[in-house]
């Protein structure tokens, strides 16, 4: 008996190897039919006995190709032909249909291999890649992911390359991006037009554009490099000079690079790295991981002033290997017990403080010029910038910070399907949402939404998943700051869409419990904590307690208001935020207490003038605020230059070991009542109290993390005595602080809370789309106030 079935698989199964994978399993069987891929997956008419079919079906779910995901299989009998055997066929495009996309993967083993064996036609051949591995996301400008819908198009394969696509037993069968050294993309190396050749002579004496570049970053020079998503800056990590300079040019004062190391010995040797942090840095994803320095890391101090951790990856493209000398054994130690030159580079985003990533050779030339000695160009066009994703480890788990390059187009799935659902985040770590049904795409990380220039690549960013995933959306979620770009961009290309706004600190609770898959069918207990969000009432939240599901949310508990004087520019100046403290705990401005003596007379005046009147200030209620304010009492840091900078100092310095706590003056919480107002004066006397009688930085740090975590559990289990709610949701920008994060765990994992956190989406507001479109995509009209909105109030859906 024959019988044939029509196989309908979705996923991500397009550039992954999944047709030569079933081609291969068909033969293995003893199968006739054909698979090809169109705008909704892959699709496989399978002819055979019916236990063979069975076993093919089950081993197609069981052993897909390691960069497979399958989401649903779908099969239906058809009639029988007289096929004898297996075939792939050409692609289908579908107007409506949509499938999954990879994400950009890490070069594989083989292809390593390969990399470096003399034998090798890709000798050394800067964009080697086979089905397993190489670009997919950003070189993709359609579906389905076929060649002449990618920036390979003009790339036409040699004999070689072409056999090797067409074979399928080849590891490189339809493999997208396939060339080689003959048919496929090249490197060249230019001189910055503001740079003389002169000031590095020995670069000029190699012929191979790759040595160049090395050449002139061991001398110190920095090299703007075109990756994957776009360009690298790229200069020597032990060189303090190269740092200094970059730095500068960049205008980038503080803020921590990211450094690459040629392989895991080396990067063992600036970092501490656990067995889960080896696996994430392995990872097909090649993430940038948050990593502990090493004391007698050979690393310069400018590459991450302040901060005890350092963000570490992995090369993930032959480019990268080449660049790092991985062929020259550039990883081992010399003689004297010091790192062999370039083998561990910076590599930050080529940009310019605040902006988009670059991506085109053209533009590099004209934005980069001034901050690169010179540059090492491909001739592959990159389609989507994308960035570096960053993550760190918490408890086993990854816990994102930025989710980019190896993660992003892949979705989350929802626990509800929603109709068609645009999503555009917040201001700051910008990213948007595009959803329907059960999936959620988030989208690469754009930027901070500040200027035009991330707001144009938001646009083109977000037209292109509309494109790719076949979806116009019927609703578009926007957050209720009418300040926002990404607001007012909401508010002017809605269009026939109906536009919705959603409270910021419902939106970080609901991203939680949509990537944990929760229905939503009973509430939580929401701690959501960070540093500004817009409030109903026209504060500034961000200590916010909420009782919250997809359709509302209660206010129930906030940090008491303290006013911010001046905006930005206190939270640029610590010691303004400290100084509001103490004006509103009622304690002098003494200058023996460093955050007044970081203030000068005048501006002191004019400060007290301004809390005492309330000119030009705002209600806060954040936390992230009053991580500033110790931050800025204990002496350890009284200007910022990028943002959460005195709140990381804070937790890096954080000594280990201390029990003792400080105490907030905690209202007893009535679930139905008016919000409790959670006053932080005693805090801020006791660090007052501890910084007069001397007690170290370190001791009054670990003190304040102590006395943050000691409030989360204290309220949860009044909220628990109350409601009988056992499930706590933890999000908002200030829980990627790990210290935190784990005594608030420990303590209400001891209280036996079921406790969720992030491991999908990042707590900040790079998360934020998630929970806006989940809110949105459910919610049936916009929010109203409920009770008394001048206090928060509660809100609910009507």
């Amino acid at each position: 008996m024959i019988e044939r079935r029509r196989l309908t698989v979705t996923g991500v199964v397009q550039g992954v190897g999944f047709r030569p994978f079933v081609f291969g399993l068909a033969s293995q069987y003893d199968l006739a039919g054909l698979v090809g891929n169109n705008s909704q997956g892959v699709f496989i008419e399978i002819q055979g006995a019916p236990a063979s079919l069975d076993t093919f079906e089950q081993e197609l779910v069981a052993h897909p190709p390691p960069l497979a995901h399958i989401e649903t299989v779908a099969s239906e009998i058809l009639p029988t032909n007289d096929d004898t055997t297996f075939a792939i066929v050409h692609s289908q495009a579908q107007a409506t249909a949509s499938t999954l996309i990879s994400p950009d993967v890490s070069l594989c083993d083989d292809c390593r291999r390969e990399l470096f064996d003399p034998g090798d036609r890709r000798f050394r051949y800067p964009f080697i890649n086979c089905t397993n591995c190489g670009p997919r996301f950003t070189i993709i400008r359609d579906i389905p992911y076929d060649r002449p819908l990618t920036t390979m198009a003009n790339f036409t394969m040699c004999p070689a390359c072409q056999a090797e696509y067409d074979d399928p037993a080849d590891r490189r069968f339809h493999a997208q991006p396939n060339a080689c050294a003959d048919c496929g993309p090249q490197v060249f190396f230019e001189w910055s037009e503001q740079k003389k050749p002169a000031e590095f002579a020995e670069v000029e004496e190699q012929s191979d554009p790759i040595a160049q570049a090395r050449a002139l970053l061991i001398q110190g020079g920095i090299v703007a490099v075109k990756g994957l998503g776009g360009f690298h800056l790229a200069c020597d990590a032990t060189s303090d000079e190269a740092l200094a300079t970059l730095r500068e040019r960049k205008g980038r004062v503080d803020k921590p690079f990211a450094v690459m190391a040629v392989d895991m010995e080396t990067a063992a040797g600036i970092a501490q790295i656990s067995a889960e942090e080896a696996d994430l840095l392995t990872g097909t994803e090649g993430a940038i991981v948050l990593l502990r320095r090493r004391v007698d890391s050979v690393l310069s101090g400018l590459v991450a002033p302040g901060n005890n951790a350092v963000g570490v990856m992995l090369p993930y493209t032959p480019l990268h290997y080449l660049l790092l000398g991985a062929d020259q054994g550039a990883g081992r130690q010399s003689a004297r017990g010091r790192m062999r030159p370039g083998s561990v580079l910076v590599m930050t985003s080529g940009n310019y403080s605040d902006e988009p990533i670059v991506k085109d050779n053209g533009r590099a030339r004209e934005w980069l010029s001034g901050l690169a000695d010179a540059f090492l160009f491909h001739d592959r066009d990159i389609h989507v910038g994308c960035d570096d994703s960053v993550v760190r480890v918490f408890r086993g788990h990854e816990l994102p910070i930025r989710r980019s390059r190896g993660y992003a187009p892949f979705p989350v799935k929802l626990p509800l399907q929603i109709p068609p659902t645009l999503a555009v985040g917040g201001e700051l770590k910008s990213t948007f949402c595009l959803a329907r049904d059960d999936f959620a795409f988030m989208s690469q990380h754009i930027g901070d939404m500040e200027n035009l220039e991330t707001l144009q690549a938001f646009e083109r960013a977000a037209a292109h998943f509309q494109e790719i995933f076949r979806c116009a959306p019927e609703r578009v979620v926007a957050d209720m700051h009418p300040g926002y770009l990404s607001t007012r961009w909401a508010e002017r290309n809605a269009g026939s869409a109906r536009l919705l706004k959603v409270q910021h600190h419902h939106a970080h609770v609901a991203a939680v419990m949509a990537e944990h898959g929760l229905d939503g069918s009973r509430p939580v207990i929401g701690f959501s904590f960070d540093g500004t969000g817009y409030g109903p009432d026209g504060a500034i939240w961000g200590g916010e307690v909420l009782v919250a599901d997809y359709s509302r949310f209660r206010r129930v508990a906030h940090l008491q208001y303290v006013p911010l004087a001046g905006g930005d520019s206190a939270i640029k100046r610590p010691y303004r935020v400290a100084l509001a403290h103490l004006w509103a705990a009622g304690e002098p401005w003494d200058a023996d207490l460093p955050s007044v003596a970081a203030c000068p007379q005048s501006e002191q005046t004019v400060l007290r003038r301004q809390l005492e009147r309330g000119l030009n200030t705002v209600p806060t209620s954040s936390m992230g605020r009053l991580f500033d304010a110790v931050a800025s009492l204990a002496g350890v840091r009284q200007v910022v230059t990028y943002e959460a900078q005195a709140a990381i100092e804070l937790e890096a310095m954080a000594a280990e070991g201390v029990e003792e706590t400080y105490g907030f003056d905690v209202p007893s919480v009535v679930y139905y009542g008016d919000p409790a107002a959670i006053n932080a004066s005693p805090v801020i006397r006791a660090v007052v109290a501890d910084v007069r009688a001397g007690e170290a930085p370190a001791v009054i740090a670990a003190r304040f993390h102590n006395a943050v975590a000691d409030l989360i559990d204290r309220l949860a289990r009044q909220l628990r005595e109350q409601t009988g709610m056992e499930c706590v949701v933890l999000s908002g920008g200030v829980f990627q602080n790990v210290t935190l994060l784990a005594l608030a765990v420990d303590r209400l994992d001891q209280a036996g809370f079921q406790v969720l956190t992030h491991r999908l989406v990042p707590p900040n507001d790079g998360g934020l789309a998630l929970g806006q479109a989940i809110i949105g995509g459910l919610r049936a009209d916009a929010y109203v106030s409920w009770l008394n909105t001048s206090s928060g109030g509660a809100i609910r859906c009507v």
